[in-house]
């Protein structure tokens, strides 16, 4: 006998309207705490009171329909089928430490909840090759949600940021896709690229002081992205990536995403974003910035 679907979330009575509203208040106030706190074993005790009380409120009959607005600090991203939603957040450990939280909630009248379990920093290098569950995922503050479709069926892309280093930071290209019993699986080999057959995300690494781009351009429907160059970093003696004004991108084709190695014919001055990268004035380095790298604040995309 086929197991039948579960039943998806529906409206909201008053009063559970009412409940949600009040746990989002305590959420705010936590969260903020999360990221604002100067004590590290308060931003700590915050983000546990914060993972207890969001599953708390999620237990609330059809809470997959209250959006949760006021909740600045946690991303909660939602596909256009409505089908789930993630949450993630980023809790700022030390200046060269970041660890991340998330959760998968499904579309369903009861609660069905994914906790993400940050594990990057058990993974060696560039983890692009593994396929990864939620109880062994590498951490991210996402920003963006892309659904596609290939001939597995469907699957969205993520886009998130990962704070890594002092010196470094990370921002990565997911793949999220639900297996036959409606589990989450991150990684598929969906990309295509000369030298990089069989990558299940994509990442890129960069110096802090970088401004770097990895995101879909509605204009241009592609995934467009900095393309990085090596430079001898003069804080540790070491190489770091920076971008070069030239851009690279992925463009969907047949439910695969091809490499794009040059998207404009020449080197843009003025980006698809926001600044230029490199700046020749006097008394500041490569990347336009004065002086050593000061302490960062955790950041999002």
């Amino acid at each position: 006998m086929a197991q039948s679907k579960p039943k998806p979330s529906g409206k909201l009575s008053p009063e559970a309207i009412e409940k949600l509203h009040a746990s989002e208040d305590t959420l705010v106030i936590l969260a903020h705490a999360v990221v604002n706190d100067s004590l590290p074993e308060m931003r700590f005790l915050a983000c546990r009171s914060l993972i207890t009380g969001l599953v708390q409120a999620l237990k609330t009959e059809n809470a997959f329909q209250y959006h949760f607005d006021r909740l600045k600090a946690v991303s909660i991203l939602t596909p256009s089928d409505s089908s789930f939603r993630v949450f993630t957040w980023q809790l700022f450990v030390d200046d060269s430490t970041y660890r991340y939280y998330g959760a998968i909630q499904m579309n369903q009248h009861d609660l069905n909840l994914f906790p993400l379990i940050d594990r990057s920093f058990e993974m060696r290098g560039l983890p692009t090759r593994e396929e990864l569950n939620p109880d062994y995922w590498y951490g991210a503050l996402y920003y963006n949600l892309l659904p596609f479709d290939t001939r597995h069926g469907k699957m969205y892309l993520l886009f998130g940021f990962d704070g890594f280093t002092f010196f470094d930071k990370r921002k990565v290209i997911e793949v999220l896709s639900f297996d036959e019993k409606g589990r989450p699986v991150f990684g598929a080999p969906v990309f295509e690229q000369p030298d990089a057959a069989g990558e299940m995300r994509v990442m890129l690494e960069y110096s802090a002081e970088a401004r770097v781009r990895l995101n879909w351009d509605e204009q241009y429907k592609m995934i467009l992205f900095d393309h990085l160059v090596p430079y001898p970093n003069p804080y540790t003696g070491g190489v770091m990536n920076i971008p070069d004004g030239s851009y690279s991108a992925y463009k969907l084709e047949k439910g695969r995403w091809k490499f794009v190695e040059k998207v404009f014919d020449q080197v843009q001055e003025e980006a698809p974003r926001p600044e230029p990268v490199l700046d020749s004035q006097k008394g500041k380095n490569i990347l336009g910035i004065p002086g050593k790298p000061k302490k960062q604040k955790p950041q999002g995309n």
